[in-house]
């Protein structure tokens, strides 16, 4: 899988003061946090991020390149936005050890045109995405749903998935996935002829004009 860099620079100060000023500066306040480092505060260009981190589909790891990170893999564990300007407030980084296995989300794309569509059907996903664990370096992408042989009301199950060598889906019921819905119709009213009353219905009364005399 494709390993993403970002530049980082050591953050010596914390505190929402501190990070109002960072961001003001077009710069993200981070941490960096792992079984075996410490929590270290960080910065990352805003842009930077935006670019290459926020538009992306699933897990990925990440190295961060600066000074005293080394060789430093990492994926993001938490992401906290604005809740009006939706704008980035704050980026968790976990450490990862690529010989030790971990849990993250892989997102699911269905692929084919499922049998049942082609009846009228509607194809309805359930989940867009799965847990899986795997080793670091293991992380899949995405994982592909063929769903062509799917008929009207036919499902497709997480235990059904065909993942990639070493990854293994997490779950404890076997969950659906998607499925394929039967066409709905639109049933319309009969028209009802004029002067003609429904059966069951009381009659309507017409309005009278004043007597002529």
């Amino acid at each position: 899988m494709e390993i993403l860099e970002l530049q980082v620079e050591p953050r010596q100060q914390v505190g929402k003061g501190v990070a109002r000023k960072f961001r003001r500066m077009g710069k993200l306040p981070a941490i960096l946090y792992g079984r075996k480092r410490e929590p270290t505060p960080l910065a990352i260009p805003t842009k930077e991020f935006q670019r290459k981190i926020a538009a992306i589909e699933g897990a990925h790891l990440i190295r961060l390149k600066g000074d005293g990170m080394g060789e430093c893999l990492t994926l993001v564990k938490d992401v906290q936005r604005h809740p009006v300007t939706d704008a980035f407030l704050h980026v968790d980084f976990y450490e990862v050890d690529l010989a030790e296995k971990l849990t993250v989300s892989a997102p699911l794309h269905f692929v084919g045109k499922a049998a049942g569509v082609a009846l009228g059907g509607i194809l309805q996903p359930l989940r867009r995405e799965i847990d899986v664990r795997c080793l670091p370096m293991q992380i899949p992408e995405f994982i592909e749903v063929d769903v062509s042989h799917l008929g009207i009301h036919d499902t497709i199950h997480v235990s059904e998935l065909r993942l990639p060598e070493g990854v293994e889906a997490v779950y404890t019921e076997d969950f659906t996935l998607v499925t394929v819905l039967p066409p709905t119709v639109e049933v319309s009213a009969p028209s009802q002829p004029a002067g003609e009353t429904v059966a069951g219905a009381p009659p309507v009364e017409t309005a009278k004009g004043p007597t002529e005399k």
